[in-house]
Parts: C-alpha cells; sequence; structure tokens
C-alpha cells in the first residue's frame, strides 16, 4: 500500500502560492494562516480532537492525515484557503471561483468524513 507524500505542510503550501521555500519572509504570516484553516477543518471533523496546529515547516502532512487517502483532498483546501487569505485574486469572478471551489471541497470533506 502506497503511503502518503510526507512533505512539509509549510513548504508545501508555499510552493502552491510560488513561493521558494528558502524565502521565509512570509512564514509566520503563512503558519497563521494555516493553523486557520486546520481550525475550521476541525469544525468540519479533520484532524485530531484536540485541534492541530504547525509552528514551522518541520510538520508533515502525515502527521495530519495520518495516511488517509480519503482526506488527500484536504492539502487542496488548504492551499486554496491561505491562497485566498494570502494573495486573493484581483478579479472578482476570479475570487468567486476560488470560493465555489473551496465550498465544493468543504462538502466533499464533509463526506469523506461522514458528515
Amino acid at each position: 500500500m502506497a503511503e502518503i507524500v510526507d512533505d512539509s505542510i509549510l513548504t508545501s503550501v508555499k510552493a502552491a502560492l510560488g513561493i521558494v521555500d528558502s524565502y521565509d519572509y512570509f512564514d509566520s504570516q503563512l503558519v497563521d494562516w494555516i493553523n486557520t484553516v486546520f481550525s475550521i477543518l476541525s469544525q468540519l471533523g479533520v484532524g485530531p480532537d484536540s485541534g492541530f496546529c504547525i509552528s514551522d515547516k518541520t510538520t508533515m502532512w502525515s502527521e495530519y492525515l495520518y495516511n488517509n487517502k480519503l482526506l488527500l483532498i484536504v492539502k487542496s483546501y488548504v492551499f486554496k484557503k491561505v491562497k485566498l487569505m494570502f494573495d486573493p485574486p484581483q478579479n472578482s469572478f476570479s475570487v468567486e471561483s476560488l470560493n465555489k471551489e473551496i465550498q465544493e471541497l468543504e462538502w466533499r470533506i464533509n463526506i469523506a468524513v461522514g458528515g
């Protein structure tokens, strides 16, 4: 059985935003927004009962997803939510499209966790 790629949460979010890993100027801001998204996911029933947060790039996706392939869409959700907070599209149609994608992912995540 193949395992989930064990990559850093912060590093992968930075890559999704087009930020090189070595550029750490926005790291603390990104960590805050990533943790905000993890709080939202907790309310959706994803993650540990006590919640989940990161503090730097040492926290891996496997620590959050526990090799649950049904929850791989959580990665896309985190990327899109952080994108909306960090670098929202300038065009209102693009913002609306991104919000619709996020809503669909929330619905699918709810289904995946049995909600």
